[in-house]
């Protein structure tokens, strides 16, 4: 078990791009220098992306410490993001953690993406253990720039922990446009939008005359809704949407009481 350093406030990072991304490190050297928090990171050994909430059940799962520059960094899983907070919880750390941020994530996690995503699912799953969780990720699949989105997560990390958490199950799916700071128009608290893959699969034969095939797709949405995760994203605004893992659709249930169904 890795013990805490006494006074510190300890955060758990994770994510689903791996433990060797850029975007976990840019965020871990920057909330390292701050003094008063403990950093510890427990993430997959490889990029798990949209593997969605699922976890490991049907075989063991290797765990071996992983060092940068020499010094030891964190915990490489065979594992899914869940996986990870799971072991990290239940095996690896002495405490529980005062937060759970996974990310920062290379690519959005807007609309009906955070069903796929490993990102969002790594922060539900702190959530089922009581410990405030956030998701943050930026707008951009290809070498985007890390530094200002882990600046906006560590001021976003700082007033979680000075509030004393966040509402119980509750997590906060951060996207963040991949521009500079002057670009950035603000903040919006937006909800979840419809935005969606229209699916496309590609047919193919390898060398042995099989087919096989490659999904590929475009990602729509309404760009002019600024009050929804993707239009805010889309006009530069940093989306901030709480999201519960309470799935139960509250509005119809007076609706299916009426249907009176019997055994």
């Amino acid at each position: 078990m890795v013990l805490s350093d006494m006074g510190k406030k300890i955060i758990l990072l994770t994510n689903d791009d791996g433990i060797d991304s850029e975007g976990l490190y840019t965020l871990y050297k920057l909330l390292a220098a701050d003094k008063n928090y403990d950093i510890r990171i427990v993430a997959p050994d490889k990029e798990r992306s949209a593997v969605g909430h699922a976890i490991t059940i049907f075989h063991p799962i290797s765990v071996r410490q992983e060092y940068r520059e020499g010094k030891f960094f964190g915990y490489a899983v065979d594992g899914t993001p869940a996986d990870c907070v799971k072991i990290a919880i239940k095996s690896i750390l002495d405490c529980i953690p005062d937060l759970l941020i996974s990310g920062i994530n290379r690519g959005a996690n807007l609309g009906e993406n955070i069903i796929y995503s490993g990102t969002v699912s790594a922060a539900t799953e702190g959530t089922t253990y009581n410990i405030a969780s956030i998701a943050v990720s930026i707008d951009n699949l290809v070498d985007p720039d890390y530094s200002y989105a882990a600046g906006f997560t560590k001021k976003i990390a700082d007033r979680v922990i000075k509030n004393g958490g966040l509402p119980s199950g509750t997590i906060l799916n951060i996207n963040i446009p991949d521009v500079s700071k002057k670009e950035i128009k603000g903040v919006k608290i937006t909800s979840q939008s419809d935005a969606k893959f229209k699916d496309n699969f590609i047919k193919r034969v390898d060398p042995r005359g099989r087919d096989y095939y490659w999904m590929d797709g475009e990602f729509i949405g309404n760009a002019k809704d600024i009050n929804y995760d993707y239009g805010a994203v889309k006009s530069n605004y940093i989306s901030i949407t709480p999201i519960h893992y309470d799935m139960t659709n509250h509005k119809i249930l007076d609706y299916l009481e009426k249907w009176n169904v019997k055994k």
